[in-house]
């Protein structure tokens, strides 16, 4: 990956992709059936377009002749002027369902798109390794699927597809399969990314069933009609990034779409009684570093306490699903939880607004405060190869523990200290192996 640093702005302008008059419909038993009439579409440089719609819209066939995995069947597919007789160059695309191969380690899945363009083992290598520092993968490099988290596995995802430097990034619903907060957290970095000028790529085309996942992210949002898909509606956003959900003109916006995709204004939901919180004990709560992250960022839109049942009812959730996350904020200090509700702390609030990068050292500064990251850590600094099977660390938790505990807490300490990127984990060799800045940093100078 070469070294970009274009803001938004200068990216835009040129007209990268372009349908015409596209139709796209199958054979039927009964006949031709259409999916996509009449689709007259322009994707500029330097902008984010949201294809928003109900399901039979056809957005996810629509983005698929983007790509040009499957030709339209009148019209034409344009990428720079020139048509698609095959699959488009310029595009790479993230899926709802991760769609990584089992087998493969994530630095192994995030060079397959360059192996598979014949680019040298090293280069590949070297832009596969720069891909996983930029979408917060460091240290997971040689862990396997299986062993990441649902947001991990998307990250995996971005990366992959990113690693190709395309010109326009399809993505098709790549956070329906996530969980609320994991998805927040990864629309955050998105578009944290995106603004910075770091991302490898001029313009994102996102499909989305979301009214809201569209507002917060899109700079343009495209409303396709149904059965057969036509472009109902567009609708610019203009509102400047970060978008809060509750300021009037997202929510005056969010009305105007639903509207045109319903044909009737939104429903109001009905009060639920807030639920309260109930003191947890878990030694290491069961939270993953997106799922915490994802809830700091929530929380920095509410600059006061705000009581947990209220939360829940705000995402959709249950309170049991808030409490792991709630007592792992606790537990770093990044937020503080009592009878007026949850609030960040002012760590907490640095670390929901900051980059990556960022992120991952402020993460990586709390772990005094997670016992077994700790001992995890000291232990292989103590080691010389810095590396201990994780027998050694299920023989120390045995004591307290059953194994089914114990494998949960491993699991937890394994992703929290890959993301502060203290050291890695080989599933194959059941081994935890220092990361070298750490190594370094525990050896003494000399004299």
């Amino acid at each position: 990956m070469t070294n970009t640093t274009t803001t938004a702005s200068a990216r835009s302008g040129e007209v990268l992709l372009a349908t015409e008059a596209l139709t796209k419909s199958y054979a039927g038993a009964d006949g031709e059936l259409p999916v996509l009439a009449g689709i007259d579409l322009t994707i500029r440089a330097g902008e984010i377009v949201a294809l928003l719609g109900r399901s039979g819209s056809g957005k996810s066939t629509l983005l698929r002749c983007l790509a040009g995995l499957i030709p339209p069947s009148t019209g034409t597919v344009t990428y720079k002027s020139r048509p698609l007789t095959g699959s488009n160059p310029g595009t790479a695309m993230v899926f709802q369902t991760f769609a990584l191969l089992p087998w493969l380690t994530v630095q192994q899945n995030v060079e397959l798109g360059l192996e598979a363009r014949n680019v040298p083992p090293k280069q590949r290598t070297d832009a596969a390794l720069k891909a996983i520092d930029l979408i917060g993968l460091d240290g997971f490099e040689s862990a396997y699927p299986k062993e990441l988290s649902g947001g991990m596995r998307q990250r995996v995802g971005f990366a992959r597809a990113l690693v190709v430097e395309p010109d326009v990034l399809l993505m098709d619903e790549p956070f329906s399969a996530l969980d609320v907060l994991t998805a927040e957290n990864l629309r955050g970095e998105l578009v944290e990314l995106w603004e910075s000028g770091q991302f490898p790529t001029r313009a994102i085309v996102l499909v989305t069933h979301s009214i809201e996942e569209a507002v917060l992210l899109a700079d343009r949002i495209l409303v396709l009609g149904s059965r057969p898909g036509t472009i109902r509606a567009e609708y610019p956003v203009g509102l400047p990034r970060p978008r809060l959900r509750d300021s009037k003109a997202f929510e005056s916006l969010v009305d105007t779409v639903y509207a045109a995709m319903t044909g009737r204004e939104r429903d109001v939901a009905p009060e639920v009684p807030p639920l309260r919180r109930t003191p947890a004990n878990t030694p290491l709560p069961p939270a993953s570093v997106d799922g915490l992250s994802g809830l700091a960022e929530i929380l920095a839109e509410h600059p006061d306490p705000i009581d947990l049942g209220d939360l829940a009812d705000e995402l959709g959730l249950e309170v049991k699903n808030l409490l792991p996350l709630v007592d792992a904020l606790e537990l770093l200090g990044f937020a503080t939880a009592d009878a007026r509700g949850v609030a960040l702390t002012d760590p907490g609030f640095e670390f929901a607004a900051a980059d990556v990068q960022t992120s991952k050292q402020l993460f990586a500064a709390t772990m005094q405060h997670s016992p077994l990251v700790r001992t995890i850590l000291t232990s292989l600094q103590r080691t010389d190869d810095g590396v201990l099977r994780a027998g050694f660390f299920r023989d120390l938790l045995a004591h307290n523990y059953t194994a089914e505990q114990i494998t949960a807490q491993l699991d937890v300490a394994t992703d929290w200290g890959r993301y502060a990127e203290l050291y890695s984990y080989d599933a194959i060799t059941e081994e935890y192996r220092l990361d070298p800045a750490q190594r370094a940093a525990s050896i003494p100078a000399e004299g």
